[in-house]
């Protein structure tokens, strides 16, 4: 009995917090007042409207990406360090979380405007003549997306590298491995778990980013949330309630689809081993 009450303070911040929230957003965006589905027509039949719904997976999906292709170097490169030295290279890694998202994003608009430090870099070495347009770009997007999601990615690899028994490597080693054969067969598959729950942290949080697009993006890098926000502020609840239904939809679709996949083929990697 006791367990259970311990039990209790989590629940009550769990419905508090999520479920009570999520049941309003579902009551605005079902009900106006009667039940309807208007919203969810009107965000389907409006191109518009889808267009900017795949930008936002695709962007998601790009910046997560990226951030397991260069995360994952950097957590095993530290994770190789001797003990004493982590946590000062973890530092490094999480000084930048230290600032708010808006001060690293107007940062970004300090380095890639046309009198930013790259451009005037470039231009003093002779390679152009005159300033490049990065910023109010796609590209400026998925860097200052990639830079501030960088972290989480890193720190969740690392944590699930440090359980991995070191012992195993060197037993690979001694079997004839190479180091490589001993990373691919032995060390990969025991931190995918890591890696896949990294990757999809960072494609949720990415769902719901708006400051980055709004600042540094331009008008074809709008996301969900740019209009989720607009919408807010013109008092359109109903519509803006629908169009979140349809991104926590999406979210938790494609979050039960590649959790699925990386199941099975950790199964199938297991039974073949």
């Amino acid at each position: 009995m006791s367990k259970r009450l311990t039990l209790l303070p989590g629940i009550a911040l769990i419905l508090i917090l999520f479920l009570i929230p999520v049941g309003i957003v579902f009551q605005q965006g079902l009900f106006d007042p009667a039940f309807t589905i208007e919203h969810f027509i009107r965000f389907a039949t409006r191109g518009a409207y889808m267009r900017i719904f795949w930008n936002t997976l695709q962007v998601s999906a790009v910046v997560a990406l990226a951030c397991l292709l260069i995360g994952y170097p950097i957590a095993y490169f530290i994770v190789r360090q001797p003990t004493a030295r982590r946590p000062f290279l973890m530092f490094l890694v999480l000084v930048p979380m230290w600032m708010s998202i808006l001060a690293r994003t107007y940062a970004w608009m300090v380095v890639l405007g046309k009198e930013g430090i790259i451009n005037q870099t470039l231009i003093a070495l002779g390679i152009i003549d005159t300033p490049i347009q990065m910023l109010f770009t796609t590209g400026a997007v998925y860097v200052g997306m990639v830079q501030i999601m960088l972290p989480i990615l890193i720190v969740t690899c690392f944590s699930s590298m440090t359980e991995i028994d070191q012992s195993l490597l060197r037993a690979a080693r001694i079997m004839g491995a190479s180091p490589r054969k001993a990373f691919r067969e032995v060390f990969l598959p025991l931190s995918a778990e890591g890696a896949i729950t990294g990757t999809l942290i960072v494609f949720i949080l990415s769902m719901g980013f708006f400051i980055v697009p709004a600042l540094i993006g331009g008008r074809k890098d709008t996301m969900m949330a740019n209009v989720i926000s607009g919408q807010v502020s013109q008092t359109n609840w109903g519509f803006a309630a629908a169009l979140a239904i349809v991104l926590l939809a999406a979210t938790l679709l494609i979050l039960t689809l590649v959790r699925g996949a990386s199941a099975k083929l950790v199964h199938h990697h297991e039974e073949a081993h």
